[in-house]
């Protein structure tokens, strides 16, 4: 019995890969299992290689598997190009289709399963990877049946005779492969999961959620990887609340609408990755300026220009932080579980209005595409706070004078108000104002609204800035990461701990206004700092240096080949260092 398993299902895009993946993840999350899975995939519409690796575990798991247990190939590609993950007890389960050859270099054991072939004599060689699910099944001794629910969901809409030969085909490989089984392969027979139910999403789908919870009725946007999926669910979701998704013509459009809605009083969010955001700086800068509420969400993805667009990077901190020309306040936070995506986008709608100004929820294709097990949502954790938001009577102005929208307050937020507001007329801009938002070069002017616009996060109010895993006061080993590596530095963390280290983990999640108090003690009383990110400079290395000093400690950590890290990377590097 075993109470882990890395399993890897490929082949060509197109060809049902990911249903494959699916429908075998969410049967194992029906029965109690945790699950993390990650997708690799080209980015084309169709061919290409691509592959879903899921770990199925008793207990919580945050990361992919260094090794491998089970590989299904579709191709022979599949197999040349993951084998090398297999340990010499792993299995590999091939279509006889395309003759499958076992590459000389690897102990683990091969089965030619005629997939496409047994599909077809079922009525249609679509249904290859229900067979490729059953043959899996017979490795795991795992009882078909847990599968009819998943499968009368999917394809329950298409008839039962439709949902019955689906079933046929996953018991014909579930058959065959027990015959080749035996006497050759011990099984990989998974210990009991405890049978609770839990949710099995993206980060994506997550964050669409979050938005909906906190009242955000309307998108404005533009389809782009990996921050697609967002546009998908809201576009389901939001018109039986009254809300609408716009498409629009490009990044910039998707911007200003969603400036515009919140302007009116509607929260409104916008989602893109790099290339977009770059698209939307100046509007960003507007918001700034204006003060008007904005939620952006970026999902990081490999660059620059195109750069990978279907591929694991984080490299956009910098450019959250300072893209804008001039300087604005704005907040950058970074969830690094689809958990907290949920949870932190909730969150940013509250932040946005109550501080007047951007929010960017950072995201990145592990987490924003990684699907994951979730504890069951509490939906009465999150509240609407609307900050400086007038909504009673204002006081009549005298005729001469507008209402002072940017006024010049001790904390920095001025009152805000929604248009066609009696007594609320006031002028906006995105030149520099002054406090009715008339135009205005003055110096001392400029001066007080720039101090004024920066007052506003001095002291911002966010849960949990930093999460902290410091079992020692005094620690040989820091390791700082943010968004997806969250679980990955985790599981090192306690290898490392075996290996005699004390080793102490800050997950960043408020990358801007950076938590220097939360993060300065940790730093102080570690020996070394590992930085761990998926780009090529260090930009979280270096916004560490720039607000906790302390340089000669800080190592970078760096993987930027468009691939997530894997533990075993993370404990050999952070054993290097001493």
């Amino acid at each position: 019995m075993i109470n882990q398993l890395s399993w890897k299902v490929g082949g060509q895009q197109g060809e049902g890969i990911e249903s494959t993946g699916e429908i075998f993840s969410v049967a194992l999350n029906r029965l109690g299992y945790y699950l993390y899975g990650y997708r690799h995939f080209s980015s084309r519409i169709k061919g290409g290689h691509t592959n879903n690796k899921i770990r199925v575990s008793t207990t919580q798991v945050r990361s992919i598997s260094d090794d491998l247990d089970i590989l299904v190939a579709f191709d022979q590609e599949t197999i040349d190009l993951n084998y090398k993950e297999l340990h010499d007890k792993g299995v590999i389960i091939a279509d006889a289709k395309f003759k499958p050859v076992k590459p000389e270099d690897t102990n683990a054991a091969m089965y030619a399963v005629p997939f496409t072939e047994l599909a077809t004599e079922l009525g249609t060689s679509l249904m290859k990877n229900m067979v490729a699910v059953g043959a899996t099944c017979a490795v795991l001794n795992l009882d078909i049946n847990v599968f009819e629910e998943v499968v009368q969901e999917i394809f329950g809409r298409k008839g039962q005779q439709v949902v019955d030969k689906n079933m046929e085909a996953i018991k014909a490989g579930f058959d065959f492969m027990k015959e080749n089984l035996e006497g050759t392969t011990e099984l990989m027979e998974l210990e009991k999961a405890d049978g609770k139910k839990r949710l099995f999403m993206i980060g994506n789908d997550a964050i669409a959620l979050g938005a909906l919870a906190a009242g955000c009725r309307f998108m404005a946007a533009y389809p782009i990887t990996p921050a697609s999926e967002i546009m998908e669910y809201l576009i389901k979701k939001l018109p039986p609340l009254g809300g609408a998704v716009i498409q629009t013509e490009d990044e910039i459009a998707a911007v200003t609408m969603a400036i515009g809605a919140n302007y009116g009083g509607v929260r409104a969010l916008t989602a893109s990755a790099g290339p977009g955001l770059a698209l939307k700086m100046e509007a960003i800068g507007l918001a700034g300026m204006t003060e008007t509420p904005l939620v952006i969400v970026d999902t990081q993805r490999g660059g620059p220009s195109t750069g990978l667009p279907t591929k694991q990077e984080q490299s956009d901190l910098m450019a959250m932080i300072y893209g804008t020309h001039g300087e604005i306040p704005k907040i950058v936070m970074a969830p690094s579980t689809v958990q907290e995506a949920f949870y932190d986008t909730a969150e940013a709608f509250n932040l946005a209005e109550e501080y007047q100004c951007p929010v960017i929820v950072l995201s990145d294709l592990q987490l924003s595409l990684g699907k994951q097990t979730v504890e069951p949502l509490e939906f009465d954790k999150v509240e609407v706070r609307r900050g400086n938001l007038q909504t009673g009577e204002l006081p009549e102005l005298d005729g001469k004078n507008y209402f002072k929208r940017y006024e010049l307050t001790e904390n920095g937020v001025s009152p805000r108000v929604i248009p066609g507001m009696k007594h609320g007329i006031h002028h906006v801009t995105g030149v520099e104002h002054d406090e009715t938002g008339k135009p205005s070069e003055s110096a001392v002017n400029r001066k007080a609204q720039m101090d004024k616009r920066f007052r506003k996060i001095e002291n911002i109010k966010f849960n949990t800035p930093v999460h902290i895993n410091a079992p020692h006061e005094e620690a040989d080993l820091l390791i700082v990461g943010f968004n997806s590596t969250r679980g990955v530095i985790e599981e090192a963390m306690g290898r490392l701990e075996k290996d005699g280290l004390k080793v102490n983990h800050a997950q960043i999640r408020l990358i801007h206004p950076f938590p220097t108090d939360e993060v300065l003690p940790l730093v102080k009383s570690a020996k070394k700092i590992a930085v761990v990110e998926n780009n090529a400079t260090g930009q979280l290395a270096n916004i560490m240096k720039m607000n906790v000093g302390h340089a000669d400690k800080i190592h970078k950590m760096l993987k930027y080949d468009g691939n997530p890290f894997l533990p075993h990377e993370i404990q050999t590097n952070c054993k290097e260092l001493f």
